[in-house]
C-alpha cells in the first residue's frame, strides 16, 4: 500500500514522502496513529506540485543570494568608529555592527550569525569578513574601518 508520511519515521522515510509499506503495517499502525494517509492519485499529484513549488522557491532564493553576493564582493563596507592613538579602537567592530551596516549601506539584511570574522577588528584598516547568504553561496565583504576623532 502506498502512503504519504505526515511525520519522519525511522527506517521508513521522511515527512512528505510517498512510500510503499505492507497493508497490515499501514492499516494497523500508521493510519490509526495519524502518521500517514493513504496515497491515491490526487495526493501524489498534490505532493509533486508542492515539491515543484518548493524547488522553484529555493531556486529564486539562490539566484537572489548570488546577486547579493556579487554586490557584497564589489562594494566595500565603510564603518566609522571612535579610536584612540595609533589607530586603536575603543572596543572592537563586531559581526553585529557589520550586519547592521550592510543593511544600512547595501540594503541587504543578514543575520549577525552569518557574518564570520577571522579575528576581532580592533584597529583602523581594511579587513575581510565572510558572509553566508544561502547554503553554498558565500560572499567576502571588505570592511574599511575609519577612525573618528
Amino acid at each position: 500500500m502506498k502512503v504519504l508520511l505526515k511525520e519522519d519515521i525511522k527506517s521508513i522515510g521522511k515527512k512528505g514522502e510517498v512510500v510503499n509499506v505492507s497493508d497490515g503495517y499501514a492499516r494497523n499502525y500508521l493510519l490509526p496513529r495519524g502518521l500517514a494517509v493513504e496515497a491515491d492519485e490526487g495526493v501524489i499529484k498534490a505532493v509533486k506540485a508542492q515539491k515543484q513549488a518548493e524547488d522553484t522557491k529555493l531556486q529564486r532564493e539562490r539566484e537572489r543570494a548570488l546577486q547579493q553576493a556579487k554586490l557584497i564582493n564589489e562594494k566595500p563596507l565603510i564603518i566609522r568608529v571612535k579610536c584612540g592613538e595609533n589607530g586603536k579602537l575603543f572596543g572592537s567592530v563586531t559581526s553585529r555592527e557589520i550586519a547592521d551596516e550592510m543593511d544600512r549601506q547595501m540594503h541587504i539584511k543578514v543575520d549577525k550569525k552569518k557574518v564570520e570574522l577571522d579575528e576581532p577588528i580592533k584597529n583602523i584598516g581594511r579587513f575581510k569578513a565572510k558572509v553566508r547568504l544561502f547554503p553554498g553561496v558565500d560572499a567576502s565583504v571588505t570592511v574599511v574601518v575609519e577612525g573618528l576623532e
